[in-house]
């Protein structure tokens, strides 16, 4: 098996912390109207060690955070019954907040599913700190992902219509079969797709065939090459090919030139949107920057890698060079390889999904709660708030529960 090998020794010489003259972000003082409980810690009235009585000095403040563990409450509701002796029509009392035959209360239900597909806890973690048994557990997510999944098609056309999109996909097994799990999102929502295969038609079955507004944002993945939009192939990964290329070839004087001119532009390329540059300003030094990197890649050339990396800008520079039009587009595919890292953690931890319902589950409720969080809102009290209104109105639309109300 192949060892990592150690880190460079000026690295292992790097100091940890702070860079000099780096702004600290150090623990603030709690102010009084903040606190959730305020407790006046009082001293003896006389000196402990000679009797003295004392003499107040004024005091001091501590922020201190406590908090208790999840924890379950078994709740007994006694629910009225009762009949109109006129009409004769019998009323009984509706448990609240909880759903229709459900034995976890909404608010309970909704701190599972974030804790379960935001935050990583495994369900069988779940079951050891709630005492709920895992079947239960099972059930109630499939039975949440159901109520939610109509706002799934309100997310998906806004997904087309935004003008900047991104895509990714990494494996994921379902079943024990191989398959994979594909993202896309913009900075606002998250869609999630759970497929047994990695062909076009599951980004066609996400990006429809009508043309599309934007540009997406993508790897040289043959399965976005037929999107219905403009396409901004990611720099970063071209980044990483081009140092491949000197790792491979170290002693190659016309690799090392290319490398040592192209990685600084394409560099330069992916930060310039964050310099807080004015539109007119961005796109001045944005075709700067784009011309060097055409001349670079025009260059002649004699090494066949030079050439390969060549080419992939040649014959496809109309997906190079999205970035330099306008600075909402980036220049590299970040924001989804981001967000898939927790997914590839859940991956290693759970081995993917035990069948493909749970992998329907785990989509819907992926789609709904990470699209919550993106919009600044609790996902915990949004959907909390949804479901109770759910209970009583079934029929009620899911999405505006969940993105149009002032629940947050």
């Amino acid at each position: 098996m192949p060892i990592k090998a150690n880190s460079l020794e000026e690295n292992q010489a790097r100091k940890g912390g702070a860079k000099p003259g780096h702004r600290g972000h150090g623990r603030k003082s709690l102010d009084l109207k903040d606190a959730g409980l305020v407790i006046h810690i009082e001293l003896p009235r006389t000196c402990p060690d000679c009797g003295t009585a004392l003499r107040h000095r004024g005091g001091d403040k501590r922020t201190v955070v406590d908090g208790e563990p999840l924890k379950t409450e078994k709740q007994l509701l006694l629910l009225d019954v009762k009949r109109c002796p006129k009409c004769k029509r019998i009323f009984r009392a509706k448990a609240p907040g909880v759903l229709p035959k459900g034995l976890i209360s909404n608010r309970l239900l909704s701190i599972i599913a974030v804790q379960h597909y935001i935050l990583g806890t495994t369900l069988g973690q779940l079951e050891k700190q709630l005492g709920i048994g895992y079947g239960t557990l099972v059930s109630a997510m499939h039975a949440l992902a159901e109520r939610l999944r109509p706002a799934i098609g309100r997310l998906l056309r806004e997904y087309r219509a935004s003008l900047v999109k991104h895509a990714d996909e990494t494996g994921w097994r379902t079943d024990g079969r191989g398959g994979y799990a594909w993202l896309f999102c913009t900075p606002d929502l998250s869609i999630f797709r759970f497929r047994a295969s990695r062909s076009a038609k599951v980004a066609k079955e996400v990006l429809g065939s009508r043309r599309l507004p934007g540009t997406l944002v993508v790897d040289r993945y043959n399965a976005y090459n037929k999107a219905p939009c403009h396409l901004q192939y990611c720099y970063a990964h071209l980044s990483r090919d081009v140092k491949d290329l000197e790792t491979e070839f170290p002693d190659n004087q016309e690799v090392a030139a290319f490398v040592h001119s192209l990685t600084p532009q394409l560099a330069v390329a992916m930060s310039l949107r964050n310099a807080h540059l004015s539109k007119r300003e961005f796109k001045r030094q944005a075709a700067q920057v784009r011309d060097l990197i055409k001349t670079i890649v025009d260059s002649p050339a004699y090494h066949p890698g030079i050439q390969h990396i060549q080419d992939i800008f040649r014959e496809k520079s109309k997906r190079m060079y999205r970035w330099a039009l306008d600075p909402m587009i980036p220049a590299e595919n970040n924001l989804a390889e981001r967000e898939l890292r927790p997914l590839v953690i859940a991956r290693k931890i759970s081995f993917g999904s035990q069948s493909d319902a749970g992998a329907l589950t785990r989509e819907t409720l992926m789609t709904v709660l990470l699209t919550i969080k993106k919009r600044n809102r609790d996902p915990v009290k949004t959907l909390t708030a949804a479901l109770n209104i759910l209970a009583a109105h079934p029929k009620a639309n899911v999405y505006r529960l969940l993105f149009q109300s002032d629940s947050s």
